[in-house]
């Protein structure tokens, strides 16, 4: 039976406790304990702790959720749909991912999960691995103080090939995993788009990763990037089945699909339509646009994705959460330095009534 995860519609803070001697500081409830970073990251470090989520939220009300079967739920055993947006890369636009923006997106939108995409290359990732992991976690972090969820999205993207990333993907998950470890909220993606590969190349880079998730993390749900730009390789001439005879070798994974509805038609529609009867899947990025975020907006064959979604449980989040120039970001170029969260493009007021459902 479908169900909408429970939205927060306002934010009880929790009054924070004295500052114990050992420098611990605990909520009145008891729920949540800060203590001196142990990766290597600054930061407060959530390992060994449950932070609380706010009352209502989506994960105060749905909790840890987990692959079962061909869809999402939470620890009711009940199938969960979450819409939520994603990030532009944080190298380019962290000034769009703040405490503001991220009150609106939680309280006004009604996100249920926000993806935070750490680029490898393109001045991303490997320029500064222990500033680009502190930046990620401080996002996850804010996201997790809403009640909301938020995927770990290691945006590989040129070289198109995951294996070209194989030891800076394990440094950056197991700095994440050992971190989240005990907390509810989090996804692992572990391969952007994957592109320019065969999904046996793909196959094997997530069963070499996976294991440094579950190391840290047992439970957290995974999602697996597919072949030709995530495309469930429509985009190479393939389509879904070479997965579905040759799934990875792994327990409570998820796969990813990305559209972009002026240049993806029937063909991927159905592609994912059949995908999900057969597949886990999670649509971690799309827009209404052309497949470069540009160009105008095709709100019809977006929604005909939107309402299969529904449909089938697939949970998704949109790009993306900045104000880019292009018409894929939420915002009007500028908005995010002035403050400006309701000065938004057509896509964007369109994504938010969307999610607002």
């Amino acid at each position: 039976m479908h169900q909408r995860v429970l939205r927060r519609r306002s934010l009880p803070w929790l009054a924070l406790a004295a500052v114990l001697s050992l420098g611990l500081v605990l909520t009145l409830q008891g729920r949540f304990q800060a203590s001196a970073g142990t990766d290597g990251v600054s930061g407060p470090d959530r390992t060994g702790a449950r932070a609380a989520a706010p009352a209502g939220s989506a994960v105060a009300e749905n909790g840890a959720l987990s692959v079962c079967g061909e869809k999402l739920c939470n620890e009711q055993g009940q199938a969960v749909q979450l819409r939520g947006m994603s990030t532009h890369g944080t190298q380019w636009y962290a000034n769009c991912v703040t405490d503001g923006s991220l009150d609106v997106l939680a309280n006004d939108w009604g996100a249920d999960v926000l993806r935070v995409s750490t680029y490898v290359q393109e001045g991303g990732y490997e320029t500064d691995p222990e500033g680009f992991t502190r930046l990620a976690q401080e996002i996850v972090d804010k996201a997790i103080d809403r009640g909301m969820y938020a995927v770990i999205d290691w945006h590989q993207l040129t070289p198109g090939d995951p294996n070209a990333n194989t030891e800076l993907a394990k440094r950056f998950l197991t700095d994440m995993a050992t971190r989240y470890a005990d907390q509810p909220n989090v996804f692992y993606e572990i391969a952007n788009e994957p592109n320019g590969v065969g999904w046996e190349s793909v196959k094997s880079y997530a069963e070499e990763v996976i294991p440094v998730v579950r190391e840290h993390d047992p439970d957290g749900v995974v999602l697996v990037g597919t072949r030709a730009w995530s495309s469930l390789g429509v985009s190479d001439g393939a389509d879904e089945s070479e997965i579905v005879n040759n799934p990875v070798n792994a327990d409570n994974i998820m796969y990813t699909f990305h559209f972009y509805a002026a240049s993806h038609d029937d063909e991927y529609l159905d592609t994912l339509s059949r995908a999900a009867d057969s597949l886990p899947m999670f649509v971690t990025e799309f827009g209404t646009q052309d497949s470069a975020g540009e160009g105008g907006n095709d709100f019809d064959m977006a929604q005909r994705y939107l309402d299969l979604m529904t449909e089938k449980n697939i949970s998704w989040t949109n790009w993306n959460f900045s104000d880019d120039e292009r018409s894929g970001a939420v915002f009007n170029p500028g908005s995010c330095d002035s403050g400006d969260y309701g000065d938004l493009k057509e896509a964007g007021s369109w994504i938010r009534d969307r999610i607002r459902g």
